[in-house]
């Protein structure tokens, strides 16, 4: 394993990487650096162990959020049409989703 030293809010760390990682954990680095000094520069909060709580809760809630992106799927979107009736295309996309949320809600029929 691979040891770098980096810098986080102005203080030196050793750091363990596995060979190939590198990049990665560089990457890391600046990611919790950047977030740690954006708290530390808005003033409210002096303490570097605190800092550290809130970069780390706003680092795992943005991937959460990717993660959420990542795995929601997208809801087909039914074409407006100009007379106002239903066309075979939009039917066919309703009963799709419809077939969908009651795959998603099975048995008892509830949303929550």
């Amino acid at each position: 394993m691979k040891q770098l030293e980096v810098q986080i809010m102005g203080q030196s760390y050793l750091l363990g990487c596995p060979e190939g990682g590198e990049a990665r954990l560089l990457e890391a680095v600046e990611r919790v650096d950047t977030a740690m000094c954006k708290i530390r520069d808005a003033g409210k909060v002096r303490a570097r162990d605190r800092i550290a709580v809130l970069a780390a809760l706003n680092l795992a809630f943005d991937l959460s959020d990717q993660h959420l992106a990542a795995t929601t799927p997208s809801v087909p979107t039914v074409p407006a049409t100009d007379s106002g009736t239903e066309t075979a295309e939009s039917s066919t996309l309703l009963n799709s989703l419809l077939e969908r949320l009651d795959a998603t809600l099975g048995d008892d029929g509830q949303l929550l």
